[in-house]
């Protein structure tokens, strides 16, 4: 059975030296207690939970799946204790409004905690990782009352949340949702509908279920603009905080799928169900974007968890399996063949892992500081700014991440040959946890769409040059820094060609509709690659920069160095290849008749 390590090191780095985490706390009133040592404790404990009670639940969770029976799920052996255990150890009130019971802990550290989660037991990260969401948003967003009633049980892991969107007929566009949402006498609602794809719907992890669901009202406007959000508990709770009846919330059965197996995906039935409505009328979208935001960013961290989680097998394996000898001659003259890490291929596969997730739990992290920057921090200008670059970051990140994500759980599995495709080592469960994290929360397709469509084109590319800006200042801080002149001059070259290429985008969208969607993932591949040029820029510049002073672990920051420029002089080429697919355009792509495919 494989075993998970949590990458402490790297995570400490780049908070640390990267990012200087602590002096970004430090600024704002409400984090300023959050010290090294405080940081460096609860990520040790959050790896102690990690490595110790959900790792080896994987495979078995796996093999075992959730059962269901007459409305009711069983989730595998071993994870009511699991969650149990997580939730005694507070973490999911890590982030949590400190006047409900939560601790007030900065984003960034409950991305490295669902991190860890996420390489150890995908499964059972989503039912801790859609708590956190739901609390999020009722703690934003929802009255003094549902919030004195519902978070302090929330955050102590008494009750856990879910998230109700998608029905059979409306995906993607969930201006089609037909659950309706009827006045009471009371003031509240009766919902009542079907919801399908429900991650965490129903499970026997907690005693309650406090669901967050998309409804109309009848008189309310066609489309996105009629959808309100509605707090549906699974039991009601009195005025005192003491749950009661079962609402009329059913499960009607649960998903048998390709991965995420003992993670139940329900099918809710609501018949005229009580509910409570959370921020306003006919801003059910607007509002659900919080919860969605946390979640998307949430994927793209299973994505880059589960793809450490492959290379840590697969570069422990290459470097134990012996086939073959060295191109320059044997390496083991004692031993039958070379480890299989001699060979040129192998290593490509190993660094292009390697070199994807460091850039992707860093662009995770950054982007986790701007949630911070624009909750905690005490100035307007930078709250603007922070909310800027998340509405721009996170739908690269949750796409890219998981695509590289994927990808790397792939090349895991070809590193290992055979060994890869069997259930033993576990790889061939991590490809196919790691599949849906690029459907989930927004297919990478949709998040591309948005990107291209709402954050560019019709922005005129405002929240481009916020980015821009902020990668401009930090490569003016390293001028004059000779380790630093190559790597920044194939980030400037790959930065102008994200510049340039969304100014003809801009400009040849306005006279063809289909253009914005011919150029889409292209658009956000190549904007992805930048920003983990980005990432890299500043790994780069903190590793030299421990090198230089003699502080800190030598050996790492030189294999950081080595990992960075594999990155750029291999995988950073291909944005001149993204260029030319965007300026193809659609007319190549739009030409077969839909009989012809």
């Amino acid at each position: 059975m494989p075993t998970y390590r949590a990458p402490l090191t790297d995570m400490q780095f780049l908070l640390r030296d990267v990012f200087k985490a602590e002096e970004l706390f430090a600024a704002m009133p409400d984090t300023e207690e959050v010290t090294e040592d405080l940081i460096d404790a609860i990520l040790e404990a959050a790896a102690k939970m990690a490595v110790g009670v959900l790792s080896p639940l994987n495979q078995s969770g796996d093999r075992e799946g959730c059962h269901f029976d007459a409305g009711v799920v069983t989730t595998p052996k071993g994870f009511v204790e699991a969650f149990r255990a997580y939730a005694e150890g507070g973490w999911p009130g890590l982030t949590g409004d400190v006047d409900y019971g939560g601790q007030g802990m900065p984003t960034v550290l409950s991305a490295l905690l669902e991190e860890m989660a996420f390489a150890a037991n995908s499964s059972f990260a989503l039912y801790a990782m859609l708590t956190t969401g739901v609390t999020h948003s009722l703690s934003r967003l929802g009255s003094t009352e549902l919030k004195e009633k519902y978070l302090p049980k929330m955050y102590d892991g008494t009750w856990s949340g879910s998230m109700c969107l998608t029905e059979a007929h409306a995906g993607t566009d969930l201006g089609m949702i037909r659950t309706s949402a009827v006045p009471t006498a009371d003031g509240n609602y009766e919902l009542s509908g079907t919801k399908i794809f429900i991650t965490a719907g129903e499970h026997d992890l907690t005693e309650n279920i406090i669901h967050l669901v998309l409804a109309k009202l009848p008189d309310a406007p066609a489309g996105l603009r009629g959808i309100s959000l509605f707090l549906v508990p699974k039991f009601l709770v009195d005025d005192a905080g003491n749950t009661g009846e079962l609402n009329k919330v059913k499960c009607g059965s649960i998903e048998h799928k390709m991965g995420i197996r003992a993670s139940a995906t329900c099918v809710l039935n609501f018949e005229a169900a009580k509910g409570y409505l959370v921020g306003e009328l006919n801003q059910g979208m607007t509002n659900m974007f919080t919860l969605m935001n946390y979640a998307r960013l949430s994927m793209g961290i299973q994505g880059n968890g589960l793809a450490d989680a492959s290379y840590q097998v697969a570069s422990a394996y290459a470097k134990e399996r012996l086939q073959g000898r060295a191109a320059s001659g044997p390496l083991q003259a004692d031993q039958a063949a070379d480890p299989i890490i001699v060979h040129p291929d192998v290593r490509r596969m190993l660094l292009t892992m390697r070199s994807n997730i460091v850039a992707g739990r860093a662009l995770s992290m950054y982007a986790a500081m701007q949630l911070d920057i624009s909750r905690f921090h005490p100035e307007p200008g930078a709250r603007n700014k922070a909310e800027q670059l998340v509405a721009l970051l996170i739908p690269v990140q949750k796409a890219y991440c998981t695509d590289r994500g994927f990808e790397a759980c792939v090349l895991g599995q070809q590193v290992l040959g055979g060994h890869g495709y069997i259930a033993e080592w576990g790889l061939e469960q991590n490809v196919r946890d790691a599949r849906i994290a690029q459907i989930y929360e927004g297919a990478n397709g949709v998040q591309a769409l948005d990107l291209m469509g709402r954050k560019t084109v019709r922005g005129k590319g405002e929240l481009l040059q916020v980015l821009v800006a902020e990668m401009d200042e930090f490569a003016a801080g390293q001028q004059g820094v000779a380790a630093m002149v190559a790597p920044l001059q194939a980030f400037e070259e790959c930065k102008r060609r994200l510049i340039d290429t969304t100014a003809c985008v801009i400009k040849s969208a306005a006279g063809n509709p289909d253009q914005v969607g011919a150029a889409s993932y292209a658009y956000l591949e190549l904007m992805g690659l930048t920003l983990y040029s980005f990432m890299w820029q500043r790994i780069l510049a903190a590793a030299f920069a421990a090198m230089e002073s003699g502080q800190g672990n030598q050996d790492y920051c030189d294999g950081l160095v080595k990992t960075g420029e594999f990155f750029i002089q291999h995988l950073l080429p291909r944005s001149k290849a993204l260029v030319e697919e965007i300026a193809a355009g659609p007319e190549v792509m739009m030409a077969l008749r839909a009989d012809q495919f």
